[in-house]
């Protein structure tokens, strides 16, 4: 009998972990009734082909292409049903359209902890409505707060900004008032006391968001070591070789955190610390941040997710370029000419400044050229327009949570897709695995919900998902024959 592999053993790890998960989820939910159940339900069945595909390839099988096709459709009709489930039973419910279950499990009538809003409070707040911003017509106990339905009778910009004025001045800072879209599609008034806002990181989240840097420096300096050829923990004395290049993969990340809080400085967000993502291959995936501060609106929301990416892009790119230009016939690293057939946006830009030598079947660089490609991967990986990655965000700032939803939705099935089918490559099952367990949710609404980014942002976020897709697809082997690449 063979013996179980590692594979099979982080397999199977998985495997009990999603258990664990799915169990204490359940016990989440279920205190909701029908529709925390469904919604239980459908996180369960977006996963169920990953729990098939990995138990299969930990008993050593692997899967044809028709069964993987018919457990994606599968997964994804199962989910667009509980979808419509889940909708109807929200339907009945005082529930803006889009929101998440309240975080809070539903008490027992005689034991309630979540208290309303005392009533001369919610006299107070009735009295900022009016015909010249927001007509209320009913008012629907939510939490420890109020939802209230009406008509918008101004922009969104200007009715926000005075029913905040008015709220402040009335009940001081007590509450919060967020402009949402409601279960008709129609705009209504949510207050929330401010005990609701995010809070600042615990003692036991900064632990772990320093366990997990100290990580990332072991796997940033052997990933560099291996870049050059040998193994960083049997030959640590040679520390100072590994040195630059591992400040060169340290450069990128830090830009990629700097572009986040320069934007979010602006806007008086406050961030969490950032929860590195180790991994031997290229010494970090990126970090996952936290928002610590409710986003004022959408743009604030576009802002700052874009900034990460893009500012860790320019880097990743200044690299690339860098490392093309001092590539030559002696430049220390020797790959096949294939390699540049990976991507697309790598393989054009490799062709315009190498040019002719392109075409050999092998091709002598330098090692910036493969850290400011890997740089590139990494923020294109960020990009992915899934959940709270900044490729997420950004599509929900631009076309509503909705679209959002949709988009987590087809990146994950995407990602299940080419990991199925290309077993060699384990990138997008590490990254399907991120998304579902810590990043599928979406980010929390903006205070001011409906106001849309404007046009130039749109423009922009659509050309940074561009740049995304340039980077992670690879150029046909036609394609790459036609422009005289890799041989």
């Amino acid at each position: 009998m063979t013996p179980p592999t590692p594979f099979t053993w982080a397999a199977l790890g998985l495997l009990g972990l999603a258990g664990v998960f799915f169990s204490w989820s359940y016990r989440r939910y279920r205190p909701y009734g029908r529709a925390g159940v469904l919604t239980w339900l459908q996180s369960l069945v977006l996963m169920t082909p990953w729990f098939i595909s990995l138990t299969v390839f930990a008993l050593g099988l692997r899967l044809n292409l028709a069964v993987i096709l018919a457990l994606s459709i599968g997964s994804f009709g199962g989910y667009i049903y509980l979808g419509k489930l889940i909708r109807r039973e929200e339907a009945a419910l005082p529930l803006p359209k889009g929101q998440p279950l309240p975080t809070a499990p539903v008490q027992e009538p005689e034991e309630p902890d979540l208290l309303p809003i005392p009533e001369e409070d919610l006299q107070k707040i009735r009295g900022i409505f009016g015909i010249d911003t927001f007509f209320a017509t009913e008012t629907i106990p939510y939490q420890e707060g109020a939802i209230f339905r009406g008509n918008l009778r101004a922009e969104a910009d200007l009715a926000f900004a005075q029913l905040s004025q008015k709220l402040t001045a009335s009940c001081g800072e007590t509450y919060r008032l967020f402009l949402v879209e409601g279960a008709e599609d129609r705009p209504v008034v949510v207050i929330l006391p401010r005990r609701n806002d995010p809070q600042p990181m615990t003692w036991p989240q900064k632990n772990l968001a320093l366990v997990l840097l100290v990580a990332t420096i072991a796997t940033t300096l052997e990933a560099s070591a291996a870049l050059l050829g040998f193994d960083f923990f049997s030959e640590w004395r040679r520390f100072p070789e590994v040195l630059p290049w591992a400040l060169a993969v340290a450069a990128i990340l830090a830009a990629h955190e700097i572009g986040h809080r320069l934007l979010a400085q602006k806007y008086q967000i406050r961030l969490s610390w950032p929860f590195f993502l180790p991994t031997w291959q290229i010494g970090s995936f990126g970090a996952i941040t936290r928002f610590e501060s409710l986003l004022p609106h959408r743009a604030a929301l576009f802002d700052i997710s874009l900034a990460g990416p893009a500012l860790g892009g320019l880097v990743s790119l200044l690299f690339l370029a860098i490392g093309l230009v001092l590539s030559h016939p002696g430049a220390g690293l020797q790959i096949p000419g294939q390699y540049f057939q990976a991507s697309i946006l790598v393989g054009l830009l490799a062709k315009s400044i190498l040019g002719a030598e392109l075409e050999q079947s092998v091709i002598a660089i330098h090692p910036l050229v493969i850290l400011g490609w890997l740089g590139l991967v990494i923020n294109a990986l960020n990009l992915l327009p899934a959940g709270q990655l900044d490729g997420g965000r950004i599509v929900q700032a631009i076309y509503g949570r909705k679209i959002a939803r949709r988009a987590t939705v087809g990146t994950l099935i995407i990602l299940g897709i080419v990991a199925l089918v290309n077993t060699v490559n384990s990138l997008p099952l590490y990254w399907a695995v991120v998304i579902l367990f810590l990043q599928r949710e979406l980010e929390r609404p903006s205070l001011n919900e409906l106001t849309e980014p404007d046009d130039a942002r749109a423009g922009w976020g659509l050309f940074a998902l561009f740049l995304m897709l340039m980077t992670l697809i690879p150029l046909s082997p036609g394609l790459a024959l036609r422009l005289g690449i890799g041989g």
